[in-house]
C-alpha cells in the first residue's frame, strides 16, 4: 500500500475521519504502512490546500470533522486536467448532433462542480482565446440512437426504415455489430438480412427503428479492424484496388503533411511532384476526394478510377 499515490492515502483518511473513528497519525500510518510523518504531512495538506474542517479530539486522541457536510473531491485534478476538460467539451460539440454531447457537457459540469473552489478555469478565457469550427452536421434521431446503441450492446437484432438520399425508405431487418464515427456523422456496421451481406447504414438516414427481440451471434471471421484496414472513408468492399495518383509539386506539401491512408506510400519526383499510392476496397469516396484537387490531382491507376474521374469532370464542365 505504501507505493500508492498521495491521494489514495487522503481518500483513506477521509473515510476513516467520516466514518467517525478518530484516527490520528500513528494509527493511520500503521493501516496504509507508511511513517506518522507522511500522514501528518497529508493532514497539513487537507487543512491548508483543500480546506479541509479538520480539529484534532484531546479525549479521543483522533482527528474528525467540524463540518458534516465537507466533501473531499475523488479526482485530484489541477488547473491543467480541468483546462483540458474544458477543451474536450468544446471538442465535442461536433457531435452536438447526438445524446452523446448532452450526457458527455453533463458530465463534465459535475466534474468541475466537484473539485475544491481552489482549481478554478475561466471559461471566459476559453471563449476569447480558442474558437473551434464544425462542420455541417446531419441529424440524428435520439430514439434511433439509443435502439441502435441498444441493438449493439445486447447483439439483437433490430428493424429500421432507411432511406439513401433521394430515394423512397425501405424496412430492413439488421444485426448491428459496429458503430463508427466519420466526419461528423455516425454509421452502424450491420448484417442486412435483406441482402444477406454486410452493409454500413448512416443513422442520420435511419428515420424509423425498433427492437425485434432475436438475439444473433457476431461471426468468428468478423474483425472491423482488418475490414477498414483498406477503407478510405466509410465504405468498403471485397474488392481490392491498388491506387496511384499523381499530385503536383503546388499540392505536393499539402498531402506530404498528413497520413491518407495506413498503407500510403509517396514517391518524390524530380520536379517535385509526388506520386501517391494506396489499396483501398471502395472507390468512391477516393474519387470524390481526388476531384476536390482539381488540377493538381491525377489518377495513373486503376483504370476504373480515372474513367470514373474523368466522367465527373466531363459533366461538370458541360453544366457550365
Amino acid at each position: 500500500m505504501k507505493f500508492k499515490p498521495q491521494h489514495s492515502r487522503l481518500l483513506f483518511i477521509d473515510k476513516k475521519i467520516r466514518a467517525g473513528e478518530f484516527p490520528n497519525c500513528t494509527s493511520l500510518g500503521l493501516q496504509w504502512e507508511v511513517s506518522s510523518k507522511t500522514i501528518q504531512r497529508d493532514i497539513d495538506y487537507l487543512r491548508n490546500t483543500l480546506d479541509a474542517p479538520l480539529a484534532y479530539h484531546a479525549r479521543e486522541r483522533g482527528y474528525y470533522y467540524t463540518e458534516d457536510s465537507y466533501q473531499l473531491s475523488a479526482m485530484a485534478l489541477n488547473d491543467s486536467d480541468l483546462f483540458a476538460i474544458f477543451i474536450a467539451e468544446k471538442v465535442l460539440r461536433q457531435y452536438e448532433n447526438t445524446p452523446i454531447y448532452s450526457r458527455l457537457k453533463s458530465i463534465f459540469t459535475k466534474i468541475s462542480e466537484s473539485l475544491p473552489e481552489k482549481i478554478t478555469v475561466d471559461p471566459s478565457f476559453l471563449d476569447n482565446k480558442f474558437s473551434f469550427f464544425k462542420g455541417p452536421l446531419p441529424e440524428i434521431s435520439a430514439t434511433v440512437w439509443e435502439i441502435v446503441f441498444t441493438g449493439l450492446r445486447s447483439s439483437s437484432t433490430i428493424k429500421i426504415s432507411h432511406a439513401k438520399p433521394g430515394a423512397r425508405p425501405t424496412k430492413r431487418l439488421i444485426d448491428p455489430y459496429h458503430l463508427v464515427s466519420y466526419q461528423g456523422d455516425w454509421y452502424v456496421i450491420a448484417f442486412c438480412h435483406a441482402r444477406k451481406d454486410m452493409r454500413t447504414f448512416a443513422l442520420s438516414r435511419i428515420n424509423e427503428a425498433e427492437q425485434t427481440g432475436p438475439v444473433f451471434s457476431i461471426p468468428a471471421d468478423f474483425d472491423f479492424k482488418k475490414t477498414c484496414r483498406t477503407r478510405f472513408g466509410v465504405q468498403w468492399s471485397d474488392r481490392e484496388y491498388k491506387v496511384k495518383i499523381w499530385f503536383s509539386a503546388q499540392a505536393a506539401p499539402y498531402i506530404q503533411e498528413r497520413q491518407w491512408h495506413e498503407n500510403q506510400k509517396i514517391i518524390i519526383n524530380d520536379d517535385r511532384s509526388i506520386l501517391l499510392t494506396f489499396s483501398v476496397s471502395h472507390l468512391l469516396e477516393v474519387k470524390r476526394w481526388v476531384l476536390s484537387w482539381g488540377k493538381m490531382a491525377r489518377v495513373r491507376a486503376p483504370a476504373k478510377l480515372a474513367d470514373e474521374v474523368k466522367e465527373e469532370l466531363a459533366d461538370a464542365l458541360s453544366r457550365y
